[in-house]
């Protein structure tokens, strides 16, 4: 889970100690210090400025320094008092220039003249059309550090995608149009590189993977998987494709990467559920199928989340219940396994989409609150459909039946609950795929990055 960095910037004219007519100072320097240690327990790192910006020359070194600090994701401009727009908006402008994030923060409270400060600032940055988010709100309301903390989050991942690169095993799979790329759209965008590898190299990579190798990972699948898997000719080459995999992709230096799976690997060499499961359970952003939209969705989701992210079919929808079944050929990190039993090892199952067969896992995910969500392309402009959502699971006595409902019972299955209008959901959504991140700061998170990076959001 991500650690947005921010600089916190007090600004305000009547400063270094100027009392009020009343004899009180104007900028209330506890209430300062109460701010900065409310973001920090908040789970942000915070970098203070020890200045208080009032002229040109104190806004200008403030910002040139926060632009130039590639930690910085965001800066927070907290209104001590009241300021003049005008000494400050330039280098504003300047910073922001750098893509990172800018907030104007403004606790309430007539002491002191905070929401003048505030507001003229914000105006100012309105009328020259500077992108920037306004909070106003007390530290002590929990809806003011849940924005600011989302708006860190956002400006995090927008920062971390700029100059970031994608990788992309083969080409298109299963005949894909919902998931396919323009490379000059996403480095506008994003600021991401699309880069492509035939799979004979990775094939080449499994291959190479040395018998000690082999022997070193049954460790780690005897702790996730409860047991190690059968040893013969087709679960050995999945094991070696997912070792291969890791050790390719960081040899490419690919911040997280995409798949074509099947046509391809699955027929002539293995499928790839078992490798995209267990790089998953490594905390990669990635999807199969070379869809790029999902490999997306899901970085977002593991950045964001403190658990592992899994992608699959939206098998079936009840409308009236709003319950989706999330099913997976195969592929799901297995730390999401619930109660019901650890995650397990299982078989493709499908010839006509993988001759060369493999392993995969088979699970039921754990109860929580996440979100469900997907990126996609609507006559080429970027949407983001996104709702919240509960993950269940079916009692004792009802779980055979529920496994067997879509015939292939030993493929991972997710139960959920969405929070939403199903009939909006489905006339937007862009794909068969669903990814399910858990956590509730999901949300307002992936909705502040739609808005900071210019995806439409839709929330049914």
């Amino acid at each position: 889970m991500i650690q947005p960095t921010v600089a916190f910037i007090v600004f305000g004219v009547h400063k270094d100690g100027l009392k009020d007519p009343m004899g009180t100072p104007f900028i209330d320097d506890a209430l300062i210090r109460r701010a900065k240690s409310a973001l920090a327990a908040a789970g942000l790192k915070v970098i203070e400025h020890g200045v208080v910006v009032a002229s040109k020359e104190e806004a200008r070194a403030a910002f040139r320094t926060m632009k130039c600090d590639d930690t910085v994701d965001a800066v927070i401009l907290f209104s001590g008092t009241w300021v003049w727009a005008a000494h400050m908006v330039g280098a504003i402008r300047d910073y922001c220039a750098s893509g990172k994030g800018l907030l104007i923060w403004t606790h309430p409270g007539s002491q002191g003249w905070r929401p003048v400060g505030g507001l003229v600032l914000h105006g100012g940055l309105l009328e020259i059309g500077v992108e920037h988010k306004f909070v106003y709100g007390a530290i002590e309301e929990a809806d003011t550090l849940g924005e600011i903390v989302s708006y860190a989050q956002a400006s995090h991942l927008k920062n971390f995608l700029n100059m970031s690169t994608i990788g992309a095993f083969g080409g298109r799979g299963m005949g894909q149009t919902c998931g396919a790329a323009d490379p000059s759209q996403w480095m506008k965008m994003f600021g991401i590189d699309i880069d492509s590898r035939d799979t004979t190299e990775l094939k080449e990579a499994a291959e190479a993977i040395s018998p000690k190798e082999l022997d070193e990972l049954q460790p780690r699948l005897k702790q996730l998987f409860g047991k190690q898997p059968d040893r013969n000719a087709v679960t050995e080459r999945s094991m070696r494709l997912y070792l291969g995999l890791r050790k390719l992709v960081a040899k490419e230096k690919f911040d997280f990467y995409t798949i074509q799976s099947f046509p391809g690997l699955a027929g002539d060499y293995s499928a790839t559920c078992f490798a995209q499961s267990m790089m998953l359970e490594d905390g990669v952003g990635t999807s199969t199928l070379g869809d790029f939209n999902t490999a997306l969705t899901v970085l977002l989701l593991t950045k964001l989340s403190k658990e592992r992210v899994y992608y699959g079919d939206l098998q079936h929808i009840d409308k009236k219940t709003k319950e989706i079944k999330i099913i997976g050929d195969g592929a799901c990190p297995p730390s999401l396994a619930s109660k019901l039993g650890p995650a397990g090892f299982s078989e493709h199952g499908i010839p006509t989409e993988g001759e060369a067969g493999g392993l995969s896992v088979k699970l039921i995910c754990k109860v929580g609150e996440g979100v469900l969500a997907r990126l996609g392309r609507v006559n080429g402009e970027f949407q983001m459909v996104i709702t919240r959502a509960s993950i269940f699971e079916p009692t004792s006595d009802q779980v055979e039946k529920r496994l067997n409902e879509c015939g292939i019972p030993f493929w991972p299955h997710g139960f959920v609950t969405a929070h939403c209008d199903i009939d909006i959901l489905l006339q937007h959504w862009t794909n068969e795929y669903a990814c399910l991140g858990y956590g509730e700061n999901l949300y307002p998170a992936l909705v502040d990055f739609c808005e900071i990076t210019g995806i439409k959001a839709i929330l049914p």
